[in-house]
């Protein structure tokens, strides 16, 4: 192998680089167990030890144990937590834009009482009806919302029934644009398989973000409503003298206050006692210079003190904004401590200050401190243009981006469409020498000095910012202005859905499994190869774990789907070269040569079949969302270090061996495997007929099950209700999914922790399409009846009024348009396969054939799932894990297809003169120990996870199980007939244009 010294480098520095990531995870599992003991399950004990090493270097002499916390692998909230956020989108503010701001005075209460109101949990476009009609009874409210914005919906003689529909469906229009604005927010901050639901109360979103570590940039991100504005300033200098006026008019009126309160009062004055204390006056002639110091001190402190609370008295704005110090050209018109500027905001909107002045004066707080300490703040004066707005607003924006500046650092690039930058470029002509100040909801980023007029609407928003900071920025403007403001009225830490002891029984699984894929190839190839392709399989885990960790990505169910079947790639690329390399030894070749030869035919194989899988993945990284692009991102790591591992770790190890002729005595067979289909001679092509009957039947199955019995779909797509239940003891949320399950025998149930050990949240689909109390009642007497045991004496009253904390009617998890992108992702993914395989084969057979043969086997999954859900002892529901199992399924079969037409190929070229049948059938018999080994391989590790593994992860193991099966089946009588078939009348044309030629 050329380049040895290169390839050995490059493994070395992947080695430390994945050590020096993976030890984050390492020193923060070993500080928090630290935690742990010391707690001894005090949560406020845990929570002040990880508090108290926060800023302590814990790695590498340099690394702060929370700097550890954020360079960590990573867990979705399906394996370790995360945030869970409810999000009130403001209906008041929708009413408020659709009757333009209107000013009428009825309305704005009625507005308000609804506000009041919906606190009940009532429809606020309800409540804000019966509230107008309270205090207006002859209320026409087309006369309010007859704007220019409805007017194609609404006009003056609408009826207030027609208008209350129009406005339901704006106020959906708007839900949706939220939504929409959040689901690309949260896909462009990077957090993967993020669950968004609409639920039924007006304006609500619940939003789960797993392995989020930096929850106040998350909540500055979902509540930005992406409000932007370009206003002109004031100077310093144009509004001094009015500051200092209302300062001494401010001063005025609490002289004035203190002197009723004086008058108000008799004070009683008592001289003071005399001093006889002995000890002390001794002390006081004693008394040596330092006290005498601290003394004179203590009197400066405090007459320093006196004198300061006597200055803001009597200068109460001056005292904590020191305008006075300020430059006079500029718009700040005060520097203000944090912990001041609420006593600033109410001095400066008093009415003895709006009576001083300017009517368009509005004043506006920078959004960061300007010292090293963080907490001096800038107040901004802003000049308001027509109707009190901003002369230029941020739906104008085209276009957004984080940027580098030389001279300003980060920065955000924006461009403009054609309205925005011709009154862009006017706003900046008028306002040349002045700044323009840049607003984003009400806190200002930055405020430039205007040097020229703007023109072509591009311009910059700049301020200091982090790289972070100016990512954020620009994602909440690329992603567009939601129609209304956005509260978190509810947020909790989401407890790890598969529990402490899902997790212990996926851990052994796992290392099950590991054992007995290494005793496999130990028992098929003999020790050392066995142990050199093992050694290949822990360092493919290795380096996907190492580079996951260091891309921060988050580790989801689905993620885990793809680090599998790159395990199972990988092992299929040892086996491909060893069976090849068994070739070349009965060929007669020597040991060094056999390997080398064996790596050197195995390659293409090898190549073609990991570029399908990772042009695939690169496709449902680009489309996807949420599951699906947690599993995109550790399929393309995984199957690129398995590359790696396979052929060229491996291949080092045999030849540093062979070099110093210790391996000279392999086989690559064992007692055992030695004859193992060494010498097979298989009609495939011949039996294809009987191939194609058993497929006919076994889609005609799967058709009248999906008539007959249909699918069972979980939450993530039916929707359902979730319960919040606290109890008074700890409880393990598998345990009562186990009690429960009886109960909603056919329905989709699933129990998470939240927030504690001692709370829950149960969700099922059953009667989700039923509304009413008596269905609510229903449901939450089933859930009292099913965990009665572990009630005590708690009657259905109290657990219903006491121990549910919330109740919620969820709507679809994956919303259509996500369903549509996952939709177009497959299938964009499997026309650029069928392309690639196109292009490298240059055969249209063998394109059709790898077509035909993953959607079939993607068919017989989910007719499996729909034949036998409540009929095996375990959840088998149409969820986001079974996405990410027909996904994996995908993946295998196509790279076992690739491999054995690359062989059909090989065949061929080598062969040119065989007829097609026989070389078909040679490719199909000499890849047979290759198919059946890798897919043995294959099961041992999914019979692991399915028997030993937690229950919430049987359904995803099955999938796959399944699917590794019907794909082999799918690859020897469906991927290779269908290629043949359509080989075969190519060839028949061919042969009959040639015959008539020749006549």
């Amino acid at each position: 192998m050329q380049n040895k010294g290169f390839i050995r480098v490059i493994a070395v520095l992947l080695t430390l680089i994945c050590l020096f990531y993976i030890s984050f995870s390492v020193v923060t599992a070993i500080y928090n167990n630290k935690a742990k003991e010391y707690a001894a399950g005090d949560e406020a004990k845990y929570k002040h030890y990880i508090d108290s090493i926060s800023t302590e270097k814990v790695s590498w002499w340099y690394y702060t144990y929370q700097q550890c916390r954020e360079m960590e692998i990573g867990l979705g909230l399906d394996l370790k937590g995360g945030m869970n956020v409810m999000l009130q989108i403001s209906v008041a503010d929708v009413l408020k834009s659709l009757s333009n701001n209107n000013p009428d005075p009825n309305f704005n209460a009625a507005i308000a009482a609804a506000q009041a109101a919906q606190a009940g949990n009532n429809d606020f476009i309800a409540s804000f009806y019966d509230e107008y009609r309270k205090i207006d009874p002859n209320v026409r409210l087309s006369a309010i919302f007859s704007t220019f914005q409805l007017k194609d919906k609404i006009t003056p003689r609408s009826t207030n029934e027609e208008v209350i529909a129009v406005l339901r469906n704006e106020l959906n229009s708007a839900v949706d644009n939220s939504y929409n604005v959040l689901r690309t927010r949260i896909d462009r901050f990077g957090v993967v398989a993020p669950n968004i639901q609409k639920l039924e109360k007006d304006g609500l979103i619940s939003i789960e973000l797993p392995g989020i570590k930096e929850p106040e940039r998350v909540r500055k991100l979902l509540q930005g409503s992406a409000n932007l504005e370009f206003w002109e300033t004031y100077k310093l200098d144009q509004l001094i003298a009015k500051l200092d006026a209302v300062n001494n008019a401010l001063a005025a009126a609490n002289a004035s206050q203190a002197t009723d309160s004086v008058a108000a009062e008799t004070p009683v004055t008592e001289p003071a006692p005399a001093a006889t204390d002995t000890t002390a006056t001794a002390a006081a002639a004693t008394g040596d210079s330092t006290a005498q110091s601290l003394k004179a001190k203590l009197q400066k402190e405090e007459s320093d003190a006196e004198m300061m609370a006597r200055f803001r008295k009597q200068n109460p704005l001056l005292s904590l904004m020191n305008y006075t110090q300020a430059y006079g050209g500029s718009p700040v018109i005060g520097i203000v401590n944090k912990n001041d500027t609420a006593a600033v905001n109410s001095m400066l909107s008093s009415k003895i200050a709006r009576d001083i002045l300017p009517s368009d004066l509005i004043l506006r707080w920078t959004v960061k401190p300007i010292d090293e300490k963080q907490t001096m703040y800038q107040l901004i004066a802003l000049k308001a243009g027509k109707g009190g707005k901003a002369p230029l607003g941020g739906d104008v924006i085209t276009d957004a981006r984080d940027d580098f500046d030389k001279l300003q650092g980060s920065v955000v690039s924006m461009t403009m469409n054609a309205e925005g930058a011709k009154t862009w470029e006017k706003l900046t002509r008028d306002n040349i020498g002045n700044a323009i100040a840049i607003v984003l909801d009400n806190q200002v980023y930055s405020f430039p000095n205007v040097n020229q007029a703007i023109t072509g609407g591009s311009s910059q928003i700049t301020g200091g910012f982090s790289p972070e900071e100016a990512k954020d920025l620009a994602n909440v403007l690329k992603s567009g202005k939601m129609a209304a403001s956005v509260t978190i009225v509810q947020e909790d830490i989401i407890g790890p859905s598969l529990g402490q002891e899902a997790i212990q029984n996926g851990l052994i699984s796992f290392l099950v499994a590991l054992v007995l894929l290494m005793a496999y190839l130990i028992i098929m190839y003999g020790w050392t190869p066995g142990l050199i392709a093992s050694f290949g399989v822990i360092c493919n885990l290795f380096f996907t774990v190492g580079i996951l960790a260091s891309l921060q990505a988050v580790l989801t169910l689905s993620g885990i789907a793809g680090i599998v079947l790159s395990l199972a790639m990988a092992v299929d690329a040892n086996v491909l070269i060893f069976e090849r390399t068994k070739e070349e030894l009965r060929a007669g070749k020597n040991m060094k040569s056999a390997v080398a030869d064996g790596y050197k035919n195995a390659f293409s194989a090898i190549f073609d079949s990991n570029l399908t899988s990772i042009i695939t993945g690169v496709i449902l990284l680009i489309y996807g969302t949420g599951p699906i692009l947690g599993f995109a991102t550790t399929l393309i790591i995984g199957i690129a270090t398995s590359f790696f591992t396979a052929i060229f770790i491996t291949r080092l190890i045999f030849e540093a061996g062979l070099n110093r002729g210790k391996f000279n005595n392999m086989t690559f067979t064992t007692a055992i495997s030695r004859n193992f289909l060494t010498d097979t001679h298989i009609n495939f092509v011949g039996l294809r007929k009987i191939g194609y009957i058993c497929i006919l039947a076994v889609i005609a199955v799967f058709v009248v099950s999906f008539f007959t019995r249909g699918m069972n779909q979980g939450i993530d797509f039916s929707g359902g209700r979730n319960y919040v239940v606290r109890f008074e003891q700890p409880v393990s949320p598998l345990e009562i999914e186990n009690m429960l399950e009886p109960s909603f025998e056919g329905h989709s149930l699933s129990v998470i922790t939240i927030t504690s050990s001692n709370q829950v949240r149960i969700s099922t689909n059953y009667r989700i399409a039923d509304n009413g109390e008596e269905v609510d009642r229903e449901i939450e007497t089933k859930l009292y009846e099913g965990m009665k045991s572990l009630l005590g004496d708690t009657t259905y009253e109290e657990f219903s009024e006491n121990m549910i904390q919330s109740r919620q009617k969820v709507g679809p998890t994956i919303a259509d348009d996500i369903k549509v992108g996952a939709y177009w992702a497959v299938f964009f993914s499997l026309i650029a396969m069928a392309l690639y395989i196109l292009l490298r084969f240059r055969n249209i057979a063998f394109s059709a054939g790898t077509l035909v043969s993953v959607a079939f086997t993607t068919f017989s999954v989910v007719g499996l799932y729909s034949l036998l859900y409540g009929v095996l002892p375990f959840s088998m529901e149409i969820d986001q894990n079974f996405v990410a199992a027909v996904l994996t399924v995908i993946g295998y079969s196509v790279n076992d297809t690739v491999v054995i037409f690359d062989r059909i190929r090989e065949e061929k070229t080598l062969y040119p003169k065989r007829d097609l049948v026989t070389s078909i059938n040679s490719a199909l018999n000499s890849t047979l120990p290759r198919t059946i080994n890798t897919g043995q391989s294959t099961i041992i590790v999914l019979l692991c996870i399915l028997l030993l593994g937690a229950e919430s992860v049987r359904s995803f193991a099955f999938a796959m199980l399944f699917g590794v099966i019907i794909g082999t089946f799918s690859t020897l009588f469906v991927a290779t007939p269908i290629a043949y078939e359509i080989q075969r009348r190519g060839l028949a044309k061919k042969a009959a244009k040639e015959a008539a030629a020749a006549k």
